[in-house]
């Protein structure tokens, strides 16, 4: 990918990691108030636990592109590990278009749902009545991203695997070469 472009991801995931952030603590401070205003004052909040809901489902979608940027989603790789390195690089490029097809279906679907709820105008059935839309269209935000952060993984798995590093060990190694 190009400079230009890349500068403009990592960019674009600051601003979903520190949102993310943003969020984090904010559910944290309103689960707080409720917790102090439901025991202490017997007059839970009627909307907390809505809002932290939607919250949690914006922590999930949404950072999964940070996870899927810095490897750090939970596999198993006992058996990956066993296998020749340039098969353990065609796994990764299977996996990586599987995941970008998989975050296109339900990007499409995801868009599919809140433009309905938009069109409908469809709220939940609570005392702050949020509008669907919202929490819907974190579907299509949250798994376009991780999308694109499979396909910049592919790209690179298949660049590392057109052009492969020599790795040697110098201390093993004959004759080295400056």
């Amino acid at each position: 990918m190009t400079l230009f472009a890349m500068r403009g991801w990592n960019g674009l995931m600051a601003v979903l990691r520190w949102s993310s952030i943003v969020v984090l603590a904010f559910m944290m401070l309103t689960i707080f108030y409720d917790t102090l205003m439901r025991y202490t004052f017997s007059a839970p909040t009627s909307w907390s636990l809505e809002i932290n809901s939607f919250l949690l489902v914006y922590m999930a979608v949404v950072s999964a592109a940070e996870a899927q940027r810095h490897d750090a989603h939970i596999r198993i790789t006992f058996f990956r590990n066993k296998l020749p390195i340039r098969f353990q690089a065609l796994l990764g490029i299977a996996a990586g278009l599987l995941g970008v097809l998989f975050c296109g279906i339900l990007v499409w679907r995801g868009g599919l749902m809140a433009f309905k709820a938009w069109e409908y105008g469809e709220r939940v059935s609570s005392a702050f009545g949020t509008p669907m839309v919202y929490p819907y269209a974190l579907i299509p935000v949250g798994f376009g991203a991780l999308a694109l952060q499979f396909l910049i993984d592919t790209l690179s798995t298949c660049h590392q695997l057109a052009r492969p590093t020599i790795q040697r060990d110098n201390a093993n190694d004959e004759n080295p070469e400056p």
